[in-house]
């Protein structure tokens, strides 16, 4: 995620199911209107001081994080107070009835979260990283995966590449490397969207190079 900041322009992000616990690192992207944030490892609510200057953000997706906590109402409420432009949250749209709620029920966040010693990235013994050894979640990163580099192909101008094929290798790779994998391919899914025609014809030249050789390899 540390790559958005050298992106401020980039207008939707995409880092689900990816371990992220700190969102300070979007705080610069002035032009971001949707981002999505499923499934990882945000444990504080105080993460959205970082959001709160963000003037076009409008979709959020936060879902299944640890800051989500017990109650719906009271997260929701809390994300709406300090979120007020937002349109919809989690993949359901906001009212104007709760917008006002929100600042009765919501709690509002005036500074970012205390930070631990472990930073992102692949922690030797949590009970995140034991879950996400699940044959579910192994599932969920592989489908991810298998979706942004799709996405990127399709950028390129490039055939989708099979599941069966995709997943030959994924499951085989330890978490850190699959998360590692994940968070290139989105760097790379972004860094696409700064570019003009020019630099993503050389893209796709580059790349259709590197998959010709790949390609003699395996013959």
């Amino acid at each position: 995620i540390s790559i958005c900041r050298d992106l401020p322009n980039v207008e939707v992000i995409t880092f689900s199911v990816n371990g992220i616990s700190d969102l300070e690192p979007l705080h610069q992207c002035q032009n971001l209107t949707e981002l999505y944030l499923r499934k990882n490892n945000i444990t504080s609510l105080n993460e959205l001081f970082y959001l709160k200057n963000l003037p076009r953000l409008r979709v959020l997706w936060l879902s299944e994080n640890p800051c989500c906590g017990s109650d719906p109402h009271r997260y929701r409420m809390t994300v709406l107070r300090n979120l007020p432009s937002l349109q919809k949250l989690d993949n359901q749209a906001v009212t104007e009835e709760e917008l006002s709620q929100a600042l009765v029920d919501g709690e509002e966040i005036t500074a970012p979260p205390a930070r631990k010693s472990v930073e992102n990235g692949c922690p030797e013994s949590t009970e995140s990283s034991a879950a996400e050894s699940t044959s579910k979640t192994e599932s969920e990163l592989l489908s991810f995966s298998l979706e942004e580099t799709n996405k990127i192909r399709e950028e390129l101008g490039m055939k989708p590449v099979p599941r069966d094929k995709f997943s030959s290798f994924s499951p085989q790779e330890t978490d850190c490397n699959r998360k590692k994998r994940n968070n290139v391919l989105n760097a790379i899914l972004l860094l696409t969207n700064e570019l003009d025609t020019e630099g993503l014809e050389i893209i796709q030249q580059t790349v259709g190079r590197r998959l010709q050789a790949s390609q003699k390899k395996e013959l």
